[in-house]
């Protein structure tokens, strides 16, 4: 926690670029997925629900920036 805190004071620019890089997704997977609570109980089934969730994103992501012939061709 110490060592954290003086990174802070160090660089607090950084901190705040990460804040708001970090965000985003976030907000994406609440608000456009609907993903607001986890359906399980347990951190084992949670990590894997999250799991799920994060590729999905992630695919959706790929999608937008890629055509999915372009990603089935660097996949195959």
């Amino acid at each position: 926690m110490e060592a954290m805190a003086q990174r802070l004071k160090r660089e607090p620019e950084k901190f705040r670029l990460r804040k708001t890089l970090v965000e985003h997704p976030f907000g994406t997977i609440k608000r456009w997925m609907g993903c607001t609570h986890f359906s399980l109980k347990g951190l084992e089934k949670v990590r894997t629900e999250w799991s799920l969730i994060t590729l999905a994103y992630n695919l959706k992501r790929v999608l937008n920036l890629v055509s999915f012939q372009q990603l089935m061709a660097a996949v195959s």
